[in-house]
């Protein structure tokens, strides 16, 4: 534990000394929200797309700047002085999520905020459950990143996987089309995939219609975290070629 807490001291300073790092994790999501709230401004399409919007922008900004901040570690040869310690890959990627976990808080913070108080996202529902989730998915973004980060040997592989792992969920998941008019082969897959769980449970916190299936979204969401993880972990290589 105390590795996995040094290791997250040591991201976050790091982060700390990056201010572009830092405006892309804490602004771009809620600016991108800002954009789609203002291109429909005239229209009450953001009041139901608006829940899919904070699902969707940290989502894919933790996805990109976890994977790539841990795939330079490798190419640096940074992990692989820390595992020469007594360092288990495991501790790397914990210490990896927790630090992002808590950029990640923030970034909820400031997105909901920004889309309630500025964009007028109208909220029936209980706003602590909203940034629940909210954090939660961003969290999956991380845990997603630090996957592909494991997979991956460059940062332009890195970029790759966006098709892989995120542009399917985008299509699938009910932002473009809600997944009940979806063939039946791709409303199965998209049930699946954990962007639709974590717009379904925002859209339900959002509207304040949270049940049964709500709590079970927030659980598959946390399996998929958790997976993640583990594979990212029992997959870690020490450097790229």
């Amino acid at each position: 534990m105390n590795r996995t807490l040094a290791t997250a001291g040591r991201v976050l300073a790091q982060v700390m000394h990056d201010p572009r790092t830092i405006a892309l994790m804490l602004l771009v999501p809620s600016l991108l929200i800002g954009l789609i709230a203002w291109i429909f401004t005239e229209t009450d399409a953001f009041s139901r797309i608006g829940p899919a919007m904070i699902a969707l922008f940290p989502f894919v900004v933790m996805f990109l700047v976890t994977s790539i901040a841990t795939l330079r570690e490798r190419r640096s040869g940074t992990l692989e002085r820390l595992l020469s310690m007594p360092m288990a890959k495991g501790e790397f990627i914990f210490g990896y999520a927790l630090a992002f976990t808590l950029v990640a808080i923030v970034q909820t913070v400031i997105a909901v905020s920004f889309a309630i108080w500025v964009c007028g996202l109208h909220i029936e529902g209980q706003l602590w459950l909203l940034f629940a989730v909210a954090a939660l998915d961003a969290l999956l973004g991380i845990s997603l990143g630090l996957m592909a980060s494991a997979f991956a040997h460059t940062e332009f592989q890195v970029v790759q996987f966006m098709p892989a792992l995120v542009i399917p969920q985008f299509l699938l998941a009910g932002i473009i089309l809600p997944r009940e008019q979806l063939p039946g082969v791709l409303q199965a897959i998209g049930n699946w995939l954990p962007l639709s769980h974590a717009i379904d449970a925002l859209s339900d916190a959002a509207a304040g219609t949270t049940d049964s299936a709500t709590a079970i979204n927030m659980l598959l969401i946390a399996a998929w975290i958790a997976a993640a993880l583990l594979i990212g972990s029992l997959t870690l290589r020490r450097r790229t070629a």
